[in-house]
């Protein structure tokens, strides 16, 4: 690999040098009152990414899987019944962690390559007069097929069938990167982590609490402590965390949250999607076909796409990697051999977008798929020529 070259996997994502310098501070007091400089703004920058007034913001040295972990131990008790879709290998995974703390998960087995199904959510929880389930689980933009569902949706499932569940939402690899409504869509717990729309390195599992979340948390009985939001909560109040915090990250943290807020989270959205548009371009110009079913589930974040019967999708991500010194994502579970992904999501611009398709292309020339040099390119060039750039130059 050739750190001259972007990454195009789904995160972590390139960090932009500001945030680098951010992060690459002197060693501090974290008991001091400079930490609490830093903490404090940050909280409130990743309120303003989730479009939330009210959200209690937490941060774990973690990853997004630690930021699952938060989000069942403090609002579920043993033996709780949960809803959930498995739509993909980061559901799946999710789904494996609710059993693994002995929830009890009624799944809705879903094709890959689609969205949480809606309609059977509602479904399932009119049908649960009792209330017995505790909390509905939804991962926003599932990041091994390239699929975004639909969380307002979910939400209209829950308030149609007149049900109390917590609404838990992975919003991993989609925060700070698409749409994301705390608020409005009434998330109870949104999870996300550093290294993907917040453009930092892999280290903080960051994850926001409604006011009923909170409430949930006092009668949640399942065991934690390094996961306890009610410790960090102690901490944050004293302007401290309870054990030693990764100050670098969090100092990072406040800079990223000024980045998207000085660019417009209306113009971050904006140009992930137009991004993700140029890719798609190209991806129609090969004759390949993204695993996600239909445009109403494109992800503007990560794009898993299609190869034909019989080709192994993982040798182009070994051959970029190998000859070209670029990385893209492999396939994962049920889709590992069938496609290879484009992640263009954080720092990106037109032109980095550009190199990646170029470098897609030379490698399946390389390995024999009937590719046209150039045409991935001349495709996503005429998409970015004819819908120009705003405020790109925010986002170098």
């Amino acid at each position: 690999m050739s750190f001259q070259n972007p990454v195009f996997i789904p995160g972590p994502t390139n960090i932009p040098e500001k945030l680098r310098k951010a992060c690459d501070m002197p060693t501090i007091d974290h008991r001091s009152p400079l930490f609490g400089q830093m903490l404090h703004p940050a909280r409130k920058g990743v309120q303003r990414v989730l479009k939330s007034r009210d959200a209690e913001v937490f941060f774990f040295p973690s990853s997004g899987t630690g930021g699952w972990e938060t989000a069942l131990t403090n609002t579920l008790s043993g033996g709780d019944k949960v809803l959930a879709a498995r739509n993909g290998m980061f559901s799946h995974r999710w789904i494996d962690m609710c059993k693994r703390h002995g929830l009890d998960v009624q799944i809705v087995e879903t094709p890959w390559g689609e969205g949480v199904p809606v309609d059977r959510y509602e479904e399932i929880l009119a049908a649960d007069k009792a209330h017995e389930i505790k909390a509905v689980l939804a991962t926003h933009n599932e990041t091994a097929t390239g699929v975004k569902s639909d969380i307002a949706g979910v939400r209209r499932s829950l308030d149609a069938a007149g049900h109390p569940a917590l609404l838990l939402v992975d919003g991993v690899s989609s925060i700070a990167s698409m749409d994301f409504q705390f608020d409005d869509w009434r998330v109870d717990v949104a999870v996300t982590g550093s290294q993907k729309g917040f453009m930092l390195s892999a280290g903080l599992a960051i994850v926001g609490f409604s006011a009923k979340a909170m409430e949930a948390t006092k009668s949640a009985k399942l065991p934690r402590s390094f996961f306890d939001i009610h410790d960090m909560a102690n901490g944050y109040a004293a302007s401290a965390f309870p054990y030693t915090p990764p100050v670098g990250l969090i100092n990072g943290l406040n800079e990223a949250c000024d980045m998207l807020l000085d660019e417009g989270l209306d113009n971050v959205f904006a140009r992930h999607h137009r991004i993700a548009e140029g890719v798609r371009y190209a991806v129609k110009a090969w004759g390949l076909e993204l695993c996600a079913t239909s445009p109403d589930v494109y992800s503007d974040t990560v794009s898993a796409i299609l190869t034909p019967d019989g080709f192994n999708a993982t040798d182009i991500v070994t051959h970029a990697a190998d000859t070209y010194g670029v990385a893209f994502g492999v396939g994962l579970g049920e889709v590992a051999g069938k496609v290879f992904r484009i992640g263009h999501l954080g720092s990106l611009t037109d032109v980095m977008t550009l190199s990646g398709i170029a470098t897609a292309e030379m490698c399946m020339a390389d390995l024999g798929l009937d590719v046209r040099l150039g045409s991935g390119v001349a495709a996503a060039q005429e998409y970015f020529r004819s819908n120009p750039a705003a405020d790109l130059c925010k986002a170098a």
